[in-house]
């Protein structure tokens, strides 16, 4: 059995307690700092997290804040998505793009102000691009990591357990809104969004003193809800379409090949990184794109590295992601593929640790 050596670049998060005491038993790395992904075990979790409601220590989201008077301008150049109308309760998914169009991130922004914004990243530098072009363009803007630690709340019974922390109210918050609400003598940003597809909510710590009242306030509130500890769980984000970055993409990958052309919305006038590059992409397309794959016969192993995906001889793309769907009785897949063998119905052969299978192309993700 292989253990992390612990040192100081490797950053325990506000809940480590409580989900130390949960019983987790696997971590991933993920921006310097621990991610659980395992608690009983991942089918267990997944059936759990579909018919109850759990508390997820999703602090490696870490925030880059931007804050000053050129706060809005430096955060639409970062992203081809028009944050033009956007609202100060509005929280927007983004993809970030490097000069060629190539993603960087795809973090889910909260504005606060005009003047004030925080970018909720997944697993990446991305604090050192933004720096890196407020100083380069001279922009009055200060960026920097503020000591914010997201919980997230997630399965069909959220709604209930949230509403005895933070009362009645949290049902007014819409998808991907975000309001202030109270808890104790401080008081947290909450939005109604998160990792997965079975409904939740994500509540902003901004001190960590708070993280630990908060995590056993949620427990004591939910034991007849059968709250438990969990995580972002490997099964329920394939089925549900739920892209992970450095996994599923990188910055080998466009927003086009990614299927997010509808986030690359931004108005002529509105100038971003990468909008020529993005601008030539939209008019020729995309040569390769994300799809739904069902593998064939029993279940595969979790991927660690991509498997190569093979059409009349030739290498058409890789699965990127896979796992065992107990409710689907298959094999569920995220690969990015090639032009020609992207349709609906497509057969393919992937090259899986358990040997060849037949690979096909899915019509949509499974929910």
């Amino acid at each position: 059995m292989s253990l992390l050596s612990p040192s100081r670049r490797l950053r325990e998060t506000p809940f480590s307690a409580g989900v130390k005491a949960a019983g987790v038993k696997a971590y991933t790395v993920y921006n310097r700092m621990l991610l659980p992904t395992v608690f009983d075990d991942v089918e267990r979790d997944y059936h759990h997290l579909k018919n109850h409601v759990q508390v997820w220590d999703v602090s490696v989201e870490r925030q880059v804040e931007l804050i000053g008077p050129d706060a809005s301008k430096l955060m639409q150049l970062l992203t081809p998505r028009d944050l033009t109308k956007m609202q100060e309760d509005q929280c927007y998914y983004v993809p970030i793009v490097d000069q060629k169009g190539r993603m960087l991130n795809d973090p889910v922004a909260l504005k606060h102000s005009e003047t004030r914004w925080w970018i909720s990243i997944a697993d990446s530098d991305l604090l050192l691009w933004v720096k890196g072009l407020a100083i380069g363009m001279g922009l009055d803007v200060d960026v920097f990591e503020p000591d914010v630690a997201p919980l997230a709340v997630q399965g069909p019974r959220s709604g209930q357990l949230m509403e005895r922390i933070f009362g009645a109210t949290v049902h007014d918050i819409r998808f991907f809104r975000q309001k202030r609400l109270s808890f104790g003598d401080t008081s947290f940003i909450v939005a109604r969004s998160g990792y997965s597809k079975q409904g939740g909510f994500e509540i902003y710590v901004e001190d960590r003193r708070y993280a630990m009242p908060l995590w056993n306030a949620l427990f004591e509130a939910g034991q007849d809800l059968h709250v438990r500890a969990g995580c972002p769980n490997l099964i329920e984000r394939i089925e549900s379409g739920l892209l992970s970055y450095g996994n599923d993409m990188s910055m080998e990958n466009t927003p086009f090949e990614c299927g997010l052309d509808k986030f690359c919305n931004a108005p002529e006038t509105v100038d971003f990184i990468g909008k020529e590059s993005l601008r030539i992409e939209a008019e020729t397309g995309p040569s390769r794109k994300i799809r739904a794959v069902a593998i064939g016969g029993a279940p595969v192993s979790a991927t660690t590295t991509a498997w190569p995906l093979f059409r009349g001889g030739q290498t058409v793309g890789q699965i990127t992601s896979a796992a065992w769907s107990p409710d689907f009785q298959t094999n569920v897949a995220i690969a990015m593929v090639e032009s020609g063998s992207w349709d609906a119905g497509t057969e393919m052969m992937a090259d899986t640790p358990e040997g060849q299978r037949t690979a096909t192309v899915q019509t949509g993700f499974w929910t």
